[in-house]
């Protein structure tokens, strides 16, 4: 079992918790982790819907910053980590829920957007600072959850939005209070179960097929810019700027 999330199945329903401390921010090895675990669960006849949710301060902070300002190289394997765990999210044979709280970053954002059903506390925040950290992607999959416009401005800026402002966009199931959540995603995730799992596992291939776009190859896409940025001085500065503390001079 990981160090970073835990992974438990009762009824049909599997929970799989992220907890790394501080942050929730996962190295190369734990995305890919991740990936496997969220895999194995979908070819699992014992599961019948999956719910994804995190313990700490916020759901997901992304990628381990602190690895990239030490290791710049180790960029490629973060990319085929996030891919593999966001493609898992997304192509698992059964729906996933997600329940964020607190702040839903960089890789938290592809979790959430390849997700089937999402459900927020009434402090989660949604942000993708990448060019804040010298990268690109999860563009593909911020853009579903909010329109193009509002994904350009997200990402131009690296603002943060509230799960109240996301409301107006219609992406969030539910919106509640922290200590409900757990509660209501496996109140969601227990509907699910209950129907027959042959229909849901052939309704989550449909519905799949019948999105504009492949996902994964619009993702792929924006990777490789995440490699054309690491070419820049400016993105080695960006992630200096981090581990110090202070604001990046371009």
């Amino acid at each position: 079992m990981s160090r970073a999330h835990s992974i438990q199945i009762e009824n049909g329903i599997a929970e799989l918790v992220i907890d790394k401390a501080p942050v929730n921010a996962l190295d190369s090895r734990e995305w890919f982790e991740l990936a496997q675990g969220i895999d194995a669960l979908g070819s699992n006849p014992d599961v019948r819907v999956v719910v994804i949710r995190a313990q700490g301060r916020g759901f997901c902070a992304g990628v381990d910053i602190k690895e990239l300002d030490q290791h710049p190289e180790r960029i490629i394997e973060v990319n085929a980590g996030n891919y593999a765990t966001f493609k898992a999210v997304h192509r698992c044979a059964v729906p996933v829920i997600v329940a964020v709280h607190g702040y839903v970053l960089g890789g938290g954002i592809g979790i959430t957007g390849a997700a089937d059903i999402v459900l927020a506390s009434d402090c989660a925040t949604f942000a993708l600072p990448e060019v804040d950290r010298g990268a690109m992607g999860g563009g593909a999959h911020l853009q579903r959850l909010f329109p193009v416009q509002k994904v350009r401005h997200m990402f131009f800026t690296g603002e943060t939005v509230t799960a109240l402002q996301a409301d107006r966009y219609g992406f969030i199931e539910r919106i509640l209070p922290k200590a409900q959540l757990r509660e209501a995603a496996l109140e969601i995730a227990a509907k699910i179960a209950a129907k027959s799992p042959a229909m849901i596992r052939i309704a989550k291939e449909a519905l799949n097929g019948i999105e504009d776009g492949n996902l994964e190859d619009k993702y792929r896409w924006e990777q490789g810019f995440t490699l054309q940025a690491y070419t820049s001085p400016d993105s080695a500065e960006t992630r200096r700027a981090f581990v110090e503390k202070r604001d990046a001079t371009f």
